[in-house]
């Protein structure tokens, strides 16, 4: 069979295992840099003005106010202390939102990163920003968004709660099921998405049954690098565009949103891309959708947009803003289908397919 495809890897450097977290300061170090910015949410701020302190004078100061969905005007706080400190490379301590901070902020004046993720978000290996400003998520992609050093530290996930810990692992599965079936998908992304879903498939099963089972949490960890390594290569599709309408429009919380929609965006396209969903069948059973829909029955994950706290009115204008400029996908979106996706996922029934 004649192959044709592009394949570019990531420049990130991955530093994987137990106890890494030590090495922050040599990281730090190694990138030329002397002032460290430590960036958190208010949830974690207790731990970033640890690190903050472990660094020592490598520290000038910590900024622990990242939110949900990177809003500009919590970006622009902490330029004004990139600023104000002299900063010369910001260290992201957490989750998603604050990878999405640093991002943001190198985005804005291409500063190393360093990341220390406590959650399997996996946008930390990914040249993606997700934004939000006036209700609306916009994404750009660039290379000095791309964080130059990712720390994996199991221990630092030891912690996370057991429905986070379900929720921010669908989140990351999400980005190896699209990359599936990406219009510029290769055979290494191909094999890293199913290794990917693979790891979680084992590992999340484990966790609900034991939350502090150190192994599982490696292997998730594990999982998180793969699926993000994944997005970060190949574009993205309907299940981004969706969560990304919910997530930056209604404010639904990120990993829930992206745990809910993941079986339907999957199911909807599953009849188009029978052929590269094949991995994600032959690990949950059944079709792909009702697959994963079972899947997430089993480990206890959230099945309904309205638990969230969305409206069933608010569907009408989901629908709206997600087909006005909707990404490639394998299945043509029409907003009668659309429409009805989402109208399956704020009730939580399972996919047919």
């Amino acid at each position: 069979m004649t192959r044709a495809f592009t394949y570019r890897g990531s420049a990130a450097h991955i530093v994987f295992g137990a106890g890494k977290r030590a090495e922050t300061g040599t990281w730090v170090k190694k990138l030329g840099c002397g002032k460290a910015l430590v960036l958190a949410t208010p949830h974690q701020a207790d731990d970033a003005a640890q690190l903050a302190e472990e660094l020592g004078g490598l520290a000038v100061d910590v900024f622990a106010k990242a939110a949900m969905h990177t809003p500009i005007d919590v970006t622009e706080a902490a330029m004004d202390l990139v600023r104000s400190s002299g900063a010369d490379c910001v260290v992201s301590l957490g989750g998603g939102s604050t990878t999405g901070l640093g991002k943001a902020i190198a985005y804005r004046t291409d500063v190393p990163q360093i990341v220390i993720p406590t959650t399997y978000a996996g946008s930390e290996v990914t040249p993606i920003l997700g934004q939000t400003e006036e209700g609306r998520k916009t994404t750009v992609r660039g290379d000095s968004i791309l964080p130059e050093v990712v720390i994996y530290d199991p221990d630092l996930t030891t912690g996370l709660p057991l429905a986070m810990t379900i929720t921010s692992g669908l989140n990351a599965m999400a980005h190896a099921a699209e990359a599936l079936y990406a219009q510029d998908r290769n055979p290494v992304s191909s094999l890293m998405a199913a290794e990917g879903l693979a790891a979680f498939s084992e590992a999340l099963p484990l966790l609900k049954a034991d939350p502090a089972d150190t192994e599982a949490r490696s292997a998730a960890l594990y999982g998180a690098w793969l699926c993000g390594t994944v997005l970060g290569t190949v574009g993205m599709a309907l299940h981004h565009k969706i969560c990304h309408t919910l997530g930056g429009s209604f404010n639904t919380p990120h990993a829930e949103t992206h745990a809910i929609m993941l079986p339907h965006t999957v199911g909807f396209n599953a009849g188009a891309v029978p052929e590269q969903l094949q991995p994600i069948a032959d690990l949950f059973g059944a079709t792909p959708g009702a697959g994963l829909f079972d899947f997430s029955t089993r480990i206890g994950a959230p099945l309904a947009l309205k638990d969230l706290g969305l409206n069933e009115t608010d569907l009408e204008r989901a629908a709206d803003i997600a087909t006005e400029n909707p990404y490639w996908n394998p299945r043509p979106i029409d907003r009668a289908s659309i429409r009805h996706l989402l109208q399956d996922a704020w009730e939580g029934t399972r996919p047919a397919v």
